[in-house]
């Protein structure tokens, strides 16, 4: 059963992008486990996040993949990170563009959380290498 908040214009708008980006294996379980607690912020992410920022006209999606690992390099948000490396390989990021990504975030932004930003997409690009020689 869809949730009230999980309707409307905005929203399937956000939901659209989400899913063409992040993949409805990952956007789907995330609705799905929304609670009375947890659907506002689902609701605000997808509306406003994905349905009015990353739908703007002025960068490309790899481009805003690219900045996000960054950014989350430089929060040290390696569960974000994971997240993203996936989108912004669906996106159009090569392999070799996200390790340069995450090496200059090394330098402006820390060895720690680069090396953990490394981790995670280290494990997401082998998770996605062999998701794609099964499915060939």
């Amino acid at each position: 059963m869809t949730r009230p908040e999980f309707t409307g214009e905005q929203f399937q708008k956000g939901l659209k992008v989400r899913r063409e980006v992040l993949g409805d294996g990952y956007v789907a379980p995330s609705l799905a486990k929304a609670d009375d607690l947890t659907a506002p912020l689902q609701k605000l992410v997808t509306e406003w996040c994905w349905g009015e920022i990353w739908t703007r006209p002025g960068l490309e999606r790899k481009t805003r993949s690219f900045l996000n690992l960054a950014m989350l390099t430089a929060l040290n948000r390696p569960h974000e990170v994971k997240i993203h490396v996936r989108g912004a390989l669906n996106n159009g990021v090569t392999e070799e563009e996200i390790v340069e990504v995450i090496l200059q975030a090394a330098i402006y932004c820390g060895v720690p959380a680069a090396l953990d930003s490394m981790r995670v997409a280290t494990e997401v690009i082998r998770q996605m290498r062999d998701e794609k020689a099964e499915s060939a």
